[in-house]
């Protein structure tokens, strides 16, 4: 069974960084594409990046770009999430997903996804 395990999230300033971790089980990791997605509190859930399978395609949502980095390290089955530059509107709970090969991005289509963590960010 598929399982998405998400880490990495906390409290930090504004102006501070993240690293977000999703390790994957269950599942050939390098066969498919990553997505971060969030949910603020009262808020629809967003697309934030994507990388395809083969980390050959990235795609970040424009309020990220620049500031967050999507990767994958298929020999260790997880995906990262680097935020830097954070602002209090990056306040939300992030999820990892999976989809086989490509993101469909900004679709949020994916087959599995994590439980979540919290980064909140502090003005």
């Amino acid at each position: 069974q598929a399982q998405l395990v998400e880490s990495g999230g906390g409290l930090v300033q504004a102006g501070g960084s993240l690293r977000l971790s999703c390790a994957a089980s269950g599942l050939t990791f390098s066969s498919y594409a990553m997505g971060w997605f969030r949910q603020a509190q009262g808020m629809e859930r967003e697309s934030v990046a994507a990388v395809d399978w083969n980390g050959a395609n990235l795609y970040y949502a424009d309020s990220v770009k620049g500031r967050f980095t999507i990767s994958r390290d298929n020999g260790k089955n997880t995906a990262y999430l680097q935020m830097n530059n954070l602002k209090p509107e990056d306040t939300a709970v992030y999820y990892c997903a999976a989809r086989p090969y490509t993101t469909n991005w900004p679709k949020s289509d994916y087959y599995y996804w994590g439980q979540g963590t919290q980064v909140t960010v502090s003005s």
